[in-house]
């Protein structure tokens, strides 16, 4: 797998010196091969294998991205989506660190993306949280996808940082951007977008604002909106919402549905689902921690 990559980006270094014509054929070409791809990861089931394989899509990836000077919507995506994956299912954690950095450059590419498809969005940016919010009418359905995972990647960013303040002053600027996934596109990336609110006032204390009811509420409808075969939102049920209430039953009743459910179930996330069971059987091993 080295040796391919390796191949493909000698092949892209030296069309780099021929005529634009051909430097922009074998980028589009290596593009489309990476974009492939990176869609037979996510249907890995091998952890290990997919670990390693990951990080050389991304740098190719990067190395496609400032072939087209940084203004390749779709490859910006794909980085933002890429290192936002890697990151929570690999570093995450293990090195909050080095996750942070990992979060911060998807969260980068992400708002390069938007900035350039909107200058009203980028002028908003560094604003205000209302005046961001406005801004993101400049956008449409189409641009579901990357405001999502900017968004996905920005709140990754928040939570493992929750001690800097001058991280956590972002929040509403992120959940305006969930907010808008919520009005023009629920059901994308298995509700995601719900499973982000459902998280976030199932975690926070009661008396600081939690909202566990209208967690629940968020949690079941990507329950629904994934056909009960996205493992993602059991576990951060188990850990935010089950944790919160203190339900110790719910708890188990979910981890173990995540252990007993196969990876065939859906298998175009076979990758994302084999995460979520590792990430069960951590969470599993807390539990005298947990309740009390």
């Amino acid at each position: 797998m080295k040796i391919f990559y390796a191949a493909i980006l000698l092949f892209l270094l030296l069309t780099h010196w021929s005529c634009g014509v051909v430097n922009t054929v074998a980028v589009q070409a290596t593009t489309e091969i990476v974009d492939y791809g990176l869609g037979s990861v996510y249907e890995e089931s091998d952890l290990d294998l997919a670990e390693k394989a990951i990080p050389a899509n991304l740098v190719l990836l990067e190395a496609l991205y400032r072939a087209k000077e940084k203004d390749d919507e779709h490859l910006a995506l794909l980085l933002t989506q890429g290192y936002t994956g890697y990151t929570l299912g690999f570093v995450e954690d293990v090195d909050p660190q080095r996750a942070k950095e990992l979060y911060l450059r998807a969260r980068n590419y992400g708002l390069h993306a938007l900035q350039n498809k909107s200058k009203r969005f980028a002028r908003a940016v560094d604003d205000d949280a209302a005046t961001f919010k406005q801004s993101l009418e400049s956008f449409s359905n189409d641009d579901v996808p990357l405001i999502f995972w900017t968004a996905n990647a920005w709140g990754n960013l928040i939570n493992v940082s929750i001690a800097d303040p001058t991280v956590l002053v972002d929040l509403p600027k992120v959940n305006a951007m969930m907010e808008f996934v919520l009005r023009h596109d629920e059901g994308y990336f298995y509700g995601g977008a719900h499973l982000y609110f459902a998280t976030i006032l199932a975690t926070i204390p009661k008396n600081l604002g939690g909202k566990p009811d209208s967690a629940k509420v968020h949690f079941d409808k990507c329950f629904m909106l994934g056909q009960y075969k996205f493992l993602l939102p059991y576990v951060y049920m188990a850990k935010s919402y089950c944790v919160q209430v203190q339900n110790k039953e719910l708890f188990q009743q979910l981890l173990t549905t995540v252990e007993e459910t196969s990876l065939e179930v859906l298998p175009e996330q076979r990758l994302v689902n084999a995460i979520a069971k590792r990430k069960a059987k951590k969470l599993a091993e807390r539990i005298d921690e947990l309740f009390f």
